[in-house]
């Protein structure tokens, strides 16, 4: 529900390791739960999803249920319905305070200028193997959460496998992912996978609430996909309002008007990464509603399908070489116009 503990509790959005409530994913946390009190919990979990929607909080929720109870078969572990643990368990406690010796986490750190990076470093993941080969330090079970396991590199995917290959007695993987298709297969095949929705519009309402303090805007509700993170960075002004920009001229197509467009590119070129996203995402999701519309004409629905490659494939470009992203703009909206056409 939250962002990767790297970039902090800023605007007091609460990390993932403090976060108590969890909102949807009853059924994933119920699966999680009957697997452990089965006594035969599989080792490795493979935690999916699209961002923003909970994963993470739901690792940290299951994390904290095995370090508190590590007796399957205890009364209290039998009576329970759900993951949840008091905030005053001295096993939450230490999670929040990243001090419990029996949890690793594996995430992207912060480099020694201050800039997350982009991967989790290979020095990282050779923790796992010093981790594993030392004695829980509680005298229960050991757990590996790594957000996310698409952030590993070549080098330090090779380091956690060797975790995940035969690791000890009472160990406990939750690998989050955003993309789980594309997670490696050797670490897909030894994990057993748990795909999380987006969350429904009251879900994500209440999580916004718990996060922010405030009822949350009914239309950024409604345009936030059921993500958290998503509709934290809609709420931002800026982003908003180049969003509610982009769907009016993409309202207007194939008719463009041209000063709107170009205060669109004037003030996507000074925006933050994220924002530039956000717009993209806007033009995904209207080409791919234009895609839904064509599939009975196939020829129209190859050319939008082409449309949608080119431009994706220029956005990458862009956002790689840090080029300007006022030509991406123009040619986005004459390419939609293109689409918007048929």
């Amino acid at each position: 529900m939250s962002r990767t503990s790297a970039e902090a509790s800023d605007g007091g959005i609460t990390q993932p390791r403090q976060t108590m409530a969890l909102f949807g994913h009853a059924a994933a946390e119920r699966t999680l739960l009957d697997a452990y009190r089965s006594g035969r919990i599989p080792h490795a979990w493979l935690i999916g999803g699209s961002p923003g929607i909970g994963k993470a909080t739901l690792a940290f929720r299951m994390a904290r249920f095995v370090l508190a109870y590590p007796d399957p078969s205890s009364a209290a572990v039998q009576a329970a319905t759900t993951l949840a643990v008091s905030a005053d368990n001295a096993a939450a406690g230490l999670i929040a305070a990243q001090s419990h010796p029996d949890l690793l986490v594996l995430e992207r750190t912060l480099s020694d200028t201050g800039k997350l990076r982009t991967v989790i470093r290979v020095n990282d993941a050779r923790k796992v193997a010093t981790f594993l080969a030392s004695t829980a330090g509680l005298g229960g079970w050991r757990v590996v959460i790594v957000d996310a396991v698409d952030d590993l590199n070549a080098e330090s995917a090779n380091a956690l496998l060797k975790g995940l290959e035969e690791p000890p007695a009472r160990t406990l993987f939750l690998l989050v992912s955003h993309a789980p298709g594309s997670v490696l297969p050797t670490i897909r095949s030894r994990c057993h996978r748990l795909l999380l929705r987006a969350l429904a519009p009251d879900e994500l309402a209440r999580a916004l609430t718990a996060a922010t303090g405030e009822e949350p805007d009914p239309s950024i509700v409604a345009a936030s996909e059921g993500s958290v993170s998503r509709a934290l960075s809609l709420s931002d002004g800026p982003a908003f309002k180049l969003r509610k920009q982009t769907a009016a001229l993409l309202a207007r197509l194939p008719a463009i008007d041209m000063r709107e467009l170009h205060a669109l590119a004037d003030s996507l070129a000074m925006a933050d990464g994220a924002v530039f996203e956000i717009v993209m995402d806007t033009v995904n999701d209207w080409l791919s509603a234009r895609l839904s519309d064509s599939l009975p004409d196939k020829a129209r629905a190859a050319r939008v399908a082409d449309i949608w490659g080119e431009l994706n494939a220029v956005a990458r470009d862009t956002d790689i070489y840090n080029l300007d992203r006022k030509p991406l703009i123009f040619r986005t909206f004459g390419r939609l116009a293109d689409a918007a056409r048929g």
